[in-house]
């Protein structure tokens, strides 16, 4: 994991009590498991009590700030509206938005419309109208610690294919977070929501997934769902991750728009959908932050 403690020492996260009393036996867990083989988390991965305390402020925002757009989107609104109305109110509870200037990245909030897959740009010629289906993306940067998920909305009455592949991609995050167990592996989740995704007809998005998220917007590890159970890394109490797979109507091929180098469209012109959210792995199971 990292330098030699001393069992008498104190614990390198920070709790004030003895390494033999906190964290000892939690890293010679991980050590066994480690030697078997297995990728497993560096201590960079595993909140503190403070940290995950001041992660969930963060989050407290982030979920006001979804609701907040909840409360507002409509047809006729342009996507650049949304960008405003996330700007403003993350702003006025004292957070940042983390997507602003991210990479490159020019705005306040991703909003991907019907067969935009993630990264979608608000734009003022972008105008919802009945029938489209919208994720939106917001992340929040509170004094340097960082929040992260989206929702779907169905913009008036939408085809029945478009409502239950919106359901569907919800369902998939459900599936997820039941495999999210303190010593499991982030392939029994990505196993989970592939398998519940293609028996309902539908595929799941492959090169580009969830992450980890608390101390930086973008961590270690990165969170696929077209893993098989018992691969990928180990999930141990004190990590954070998004849990956000990209489910599609149709094929599962993608690509990127070359004018914008962000927003991902589905191959086939299909419409996709996403939900996410941002999870805690406790000694229980699991905590969602943010949602």
């Amino acid at each position: 994991m990292s330098k030699k403690i001393g069992r008498n020492d104190p614990c390198w996260c920070k709790s004030g009590r003895k390494y033999k009393a906190c964290h000892q036996a939690f890293d010679e867990k991980i050590a066994r498991i480690a030697a078997a083989g297995h990728m497993v988390p560096d201590r960079s991965m595993i909140k503190t009590a403070e940290q995950i305390a001041a992660i969930k402020e963060s989050a407290k925002i982030n979920i006001a700030v979804l609701d907040y757009v909840a409360e507002h989107i409509r047809a006729g609104m342009d996507t650049e509206e949304i960008n405003t109305m996330v700007f403003e109110k993350t702003t006025r509870m004292g957070g940042y938005p983390a997507t602003l200037n991210y990479e490159g990245f020019p705005k306040s909030a991703c909003t991907s419309v019907n067969n935009q897959v993630c990264h979608g740009i608000p734009s003022k010629d972008v105008i919802l109208k009945e029938g489209d289906i919208v994720n939106v993306d917001i992340s929040t940067n509170l004094n340097g610690f960082y929040s992260d998920s989206s929702r779907m909305f169905c913009i008036g009455e939408v085809s029945p294919e478009k409502k239950r592949l919106v359901e569907v991609a919800k369902e998939c995050v459900n599936e997820g977070l039941k495999e999210v167990k303190p010593w499991g592996f982030l392939g029994d989740m990505g196993q989970a929501v592939h398998d519940y995704a293609f028996a309902h007809g539908y595929t799941v998005v492959r090169e580009i997934g969830g992450h980890g998220v608390g101390l930086e917007f973008h961590e270690d590890p990165w969170v696929g769902y077209n893993s098989k159970r018992g691969t990928e890394m180990l999930m141990a109490p004190g990590m954070i991750f998004t849990i956000e797979p990209m489910v599609n109507m149709g094929r599962v091929e993608i690509y990127i728009d070359e004018r914008n180098g962000w927003t991902a469209y589905t191959e086939d012109g299909k419409p996709s959908a996403q939900w996410e959210v941002q999870v805690l792995v406790t000694e229980a199971g699991y905590e969602i932050i943010s949602y």
